[in-house]
């Protein structure tokens, strides 16, 4: 261990003597430390294509490996004690809330049943779909893609083409429709927590959001009415879920629902000045009760739900055992790269950073708008909003007035843009699990990118010239 440290030090001397300073050095950091998150994104993305049976069994671990080639190298450059807190400060306060809150609004929507069925022709999907956009600003994009993704499966369960009504949910349901509050998407909630009015985004984000949302929701009508028209001369499949009066089932949950919001708020209202110093990670009392509470909210309904509920919703905890793995493995080897990140001009990924600047010295909107964005489709988007919203000058104050265009571009860039791979938000990789594990023949990582780069990207192409040129 001694010899490979000498080694590591010698190969990386800046590193080496960095160890001391406070977090990892971004600034002396070389772009091979993005190795480990570009492997593990690769992994995912050809793994259930090449290796499927491999990748079903041992996805977990293959995380852990990537993860591993960020640790030891870590802490063989820069010293054990200065990874860990480095780690542990995602692991603690960043990927933990982020796991609570996805399991409790996983586990509490799993209990809400929206029984019956209705078949689903063009029309009512687009109206299931506008419904979930809508509920996503109040309940954020995983209540809402929790409590509607079951539903509409089961709608278009006889269709032999019901794959791109998934698709179309991810991009309207688990992304664009959380763009209108902080409740609705972590980057927005993070903003809020830095000094953003709770109903800045709604008056400043509506124009983007209703323009971007309507050409998503036509191109949509119009594919699925082509699809529907071609299935009327195919051979029918009987469908296992006939049409049945709809009604709304669990009612328990929804003030449980209710409670995690109110816990979120809370933690954003409420200071008490309080912190716990773990392994040298400061944890704020704060934020310690609101997960708290979000985990007993998640328990109470396990509790109060009744079985037959879940049963009937396909419920299991496949999926979010899925994405909790894979989301550890994504949290700790994004650590180098944001490191990287918020080292700005002085970082490996300087030239990035450059393109959001005028050659007047000036925010440019437009590249703060796709650079935000194009980073947000493949690392976490809420750090992502957070490297640009610091970028743009980190004053609440100043972004929400003079400079409010430019947050708005960071805004919608982190919040659009997250659909434009199944892990730009972790409500993509549920939704996909989930449509998967229902038998749904999901495209794979590039086959999904394959639709947002037909769909998404002209559409942000126009609203980007529109909004932010």
């Amino acid at each position: 261990m001694a010899g490979a440290a000498i080694a590591v030090a010698m190969l990386f001397p800046e590193q080496a003597s960095a160890a001391e300073e406070h977090g990892l050095p971004g600034a002396s950091m070389s772009l091979w430390w993005v190795l480990p998150f570009a492997g593990l994104l690769l992994s995912i993305a050809t793994g259930p294509l090449l290796f499927h049976h491999v990748w079903e069994h041992h996805y977990g671990k293959i995380a852990a490996l990537w993860a591993a080639l960020v640790i030891v190298p870590l802490a063989l450059a820069f010293g054990v004690p200065l990874a860990t807190e480095a780690v542990l400060h995602t692991v603690l306060t960043e990927y933990m809330s982020f796991i609570i809150l996805l399991f409790a609004l996983f586990t509490i929507s799993g209990g809400i049943l929206l029984a019956g069925n209705i078949h689903g022709t063009p029309l009512v999907n687009a109206g299931l779909l506008l419904v979930g956009a809508l509920l996503a600003s109040l309940i954020g994009t995983t209540g809402a893609s929790m409590i509607l993704i079951r539903p509409i499966l089961r709608a278009n369960d006889a269709r032999p083409f019901n794959a791109h009504v998934v698709i179309f949910f991810i991009f309207l349901v688990s992304n664009i429709g959380g763009s209108l509050t902080p409740l609705g998407d972590p980057p927005l909630f993070v903003g809020f927590l830095r000094g953003v009015d709770f109903f800045w985004t709604t008056t400043n984000l509506w124009r983007e959001t209703l323009f971007v949302s309507a050409v998503v929701l036509i191109v949509f009508l119009a594919i699925d009415i082509i699809l529907h028209r071609r299935e009327s001369g195919a051979p029918k499949i009987k469908d296992p879920t006939p049409d049945k009066t709809v009604r709304l089932r669990g009612l328990p949950n929804i003030p449980l629902l209710a409670g995690v919001i109110g816990a979120i708020l809370l933690s954003a209202t409420w200071k008490p000045g309080v912190s716990f110093s773990v392994l040298g990670v400061s944890l704020e009392l704060q934020n310690l009760a609101r997960d708290a509470i979000i985990m007993a909210l998640a328990f109470v309904s396990l509790a109060v739900s009744r079985k037959e509920y879940r049963a009937a919703n396909g419920f299991n905890w496949g999926p979010i055992s899925e994405v909790a793995k894979l989301f550890a493995g994504i949290f700790i080897c994004i650590v180098p790269v944001v490191a990287i990140l918020r080292a700005g001009h002085d970082g490996a990924l300087a030239p990035l950073v450059a393109l959001v600047t005028t050659a007047q010295g000036t925010p440019d909107d437009l590249a703060y708008f796709w650079l935000t964005g194009a980073l947000s489709s493949f690392l976490d988007n809420a750090p992502t909003y957070l490297v640009f919203f610091e970028l743009a000058g980190g004053d609440p104050r100043h972004l929400m007035a003079e400079a409010a265009s430019t947050l708005a571009a960071i805004s919608a860039g982190a919040v659009f843009m997250g659909a434009n791979t199944y892990i730009g938000n972790a409500p993509n990789f549920m939704v996909y699990a989930i449509a998967r594990h229902r038998g749904v023949k999901m495209p794979g990582f590039f086959g999904y990118m394959a639709w947002s780069g037909a769909v998404l990207i002209p559409t942000f192409l126009v609203a980007g010239f529109l909004f932010f040129g």
